[in-house]
C-alpha cells in the first residue's frame, strides 16, 4: 500500500503507473473512516484502474474552532480499515501546509445561491472552505470519476455545480448513505457520541422516515411543524434546522410541484455534537 504526505511524490506515483487510458477513481475524505466510506472505495475500486483516498481535516471548512480541534484522528485505523478492501489503494495524507502551501485561507465561490442554503446559512464559509479544499485536491489528483456521500447532499450538489463551472474534467458520483443498525447516518462524528446518546440519535432517521410519509399528503409547512414540535419534546437532541428543499436548487418548497424532486434536510445537536442527515420525499 503506497502512503504519501506530499503532493509532489504523489503526482509522480500516479504518472509512474497510468496510462493514458487509466481511469483514476478518488474518494476525498476527513478521516475517521467508517462503512459509509469503506462502500464509496469499493465502488472507486469496481469501475475504476486507480484508487485514491485522501484524509485530511480541511480547516478552512470548519466555522466553530472547537469541533475543528475535536474532530477525530485516527490514520492507522483509517489505513487498516482501508487495507479490508483493496490493499493496491493510494493513499494521500497531506499536511495543511502541503494542500495549501502556507496560506489555509478560502477562495470565494458563487455556486449560484446553493451555498447560502441550509448549511450556509449556519456555518458562515463553509462552502468556501469545501470548494477550496475540494477544487485543490481534484488538481493534485486529477481523477476521473470522484465519489461522495449522499448524507451531506448539499455539499455533493455544490461540487457538481463547481465541476460544471469550473468546466473540470471530472465525474462526480452520489453514493446512498450508509446507516447504524438503529438508523443513525455514519458520520466521522458519531464516534463523539456515547452508547446513550446514539441510542437517543435513532429517532433522527425515525422522524425523517416519518415526515417521508407525512409529506404524500401534507404541506411543506405542516410537514415542518410537525417535526419542530416533535423535537421540543426531545430534552437531549437539539434542532438546529429542518427544511424540506428541491433537489436541484436546494430552495425550500413553498408548494408542491409535481415536477421537482424534493428531499428533507436536518440538522441537531446532541451533546454539542453536530449531525445532519437527509431522505428523499419523492
Amino acid at each position: 500500500m503506497q502512503i504519501f504526505k506530499k503532493q509532489v511524490d504523489l503526482k509522480a506515483y500516479l504518472k509512474s503507473i497510468s496510462s493514458s487510458n487509466s481511469l483514476i477513481g478518488f474518494v476525498p475524505t476527513m478521516g475517521a473512516l467508517h462503512e459509509g466510506h469503506l462502500s464509496l472505495l469499493k465502488e472507486s475500486v469496481h469501475n475504476n484502474d486507480i484508487t485514491v483516498i485522501s484524509i485530511f481535516v480541511n480547516p478552512t471548512q470548519f466555522n466553530n474552532q472547537e469541533d475543528l480541534e475535536k474532530y477525530p484522528r485516527t490514520l492507522e485505523n483509517d489505513i487498516a480499515k482501508i487495507k479490508t478492501v483493496s490493499e493496491s489503494i493510494v493513499i494521500y495524507a497531506p499536511t495543511v501546509d502541503d494542500i495549501y502551501e502556507g496560506k489555509p485561507i478560502s477562495q470565494h465561490f458563487d455556486f449560484d445561491g446553493l451555498e447560502n442554503q441550509m448549511e450556509g446559512q449556519f456555518r458562515p464559509g463553509h462552502y468556501d472552505g469545501v470548494g477550496t479544499v475540494v477544487k485543490r485536491l481534484f488538481e493534485i489528483v486529477n481523477p476521473n470519476h470522484a465519489y461522495f456521500g449522499e448524507k451531506d447532499f448539499q455539499q455533493l450538489q455544490i461540487v457538481k455545480k463547481m465541476v460544471e463551472k469550473y468546466h473540470l474534467k471530472v465525474t462526480v458520483i452520489g453514493c446512498p448513505i450508509y446507516r447504524e443498525a438503529n438508523g443513525l447516518a455514519m458520520s466521522s462524528r458519531n464516534e463523539r457520541l456515547s452508547l446513550n446518546e446514539k441510542k437517543d440519535a435513532a429517532i433522527i432517521y425515525k422522524i425523517l422516515k416519518t415526515s417521508q410519509e407525512k409529506f404524500h399528503n401534507k404541506s411543506a409547512a405542516a410537514v415542518s411543524q410537525w417535526v419542530v414540535k416533535k423535537f421540543e419534546s426531545l430534552p437531549n437532541i437539539k434542532l438546529e434546522y429542518f427544511q424540506i428543499a428541491d433537489e436541484n436548487q436546494l430552495l425550500p418548497c413553498l408548494r408542491k410541484n409535481k415536477k421537482k424532486k424534493y428531499r428533507a434536510f436536518i440538522a441537531v445537536f446532541i451533546n454539542k455534537i453536530r449531525l445532519i442527515d437527509t431522505i428523499s420525499l419523492n
